[in-house]
């Protein structure tokens, strides 16, 4: 375990390896789940700011669910979540031509319509935090789905990528990159031993 400030980092996150391999996985963690994604309190707002440039990229089954379901639910056990088409599909997912599901918030961040990329679970996924009771610690774990995420951990060891370094952009967005520029120095530390 990795301690930086108030983040404990599991050492899977150093020494294990990962590269999303979305032409394998067809994007199947925006599918497959007990919920939507889960979104922090601020989070709420920004999907309300995202909401209206995000509807033209989603199919109507999708902004049907969100008329009805709203833009964000509350789970019993996982708090704010994004809603879900018939507890499967991210209710923001699109479908390209390829079957890969996609993010469209994502994508209309990526074409400069919204400000906000994506919520921060899925920008880190498979790394997924916890909080303490007092919400004064995070706990980092990695958590990758056994089959669903076998194709990224099988390119993350081909290409010889830790988890830390491919999801640098999403680990700096959340905690800045001073806390990124220390557990880099740290895994370097640790594997020059």
């Amino acid at each position: 375990m990795i301690a930086i400030d108030n983040i404990l980092i599991s050492d899977e996150i150093v020494d294990e390896q990962f590269v999303c391999d979305l032409h394998k996985c067809k994007g199947g963690c925006c599918v497959d789940g007990d919920a939507g994604a889960p979104l922090n309190k601020d989070e709420l707002a920004e999907i309300n700011k995202a909401y209206d440039a995000v509807l033209p990229y989603l199919a109507e089954e999708n902004k049907t669910e969100l008329q009805r379901q709203g833009r964000y639910v509350y789970d019993k056990e996982f708090g704010w979540v994004t809603p879900t088409i018939q507890s499967k599909m991210c209710a923001y997912g699109i479908l390209d031509k390829q079957g890969i599901v996609k993010c469209g918030i994502e994508q209309a961040y990526n074409d400069g319509k919204v400000e906000w990329k994506k919520p921060i679970s899925c920008h880190l996924y498979p790394i997924r935090i916890k909080q303490s009771k007092n919400k004064q610690l995070d706990y980092l774990n990695y958590e990758p789905r056994e089959e669903l995420c076998k194709a990224g951990c099988s390119l993350g060891k081909q290409l010889k990528v830790p988890v830390y370094v491919f999801l640098k952009d999403a680990l700096t967005r959340k905690y800045g990159t001073g806390f990124y520029e220390t557990l880099e120095a740290t895994a370097k530390h640790l594997e020059s031993k």
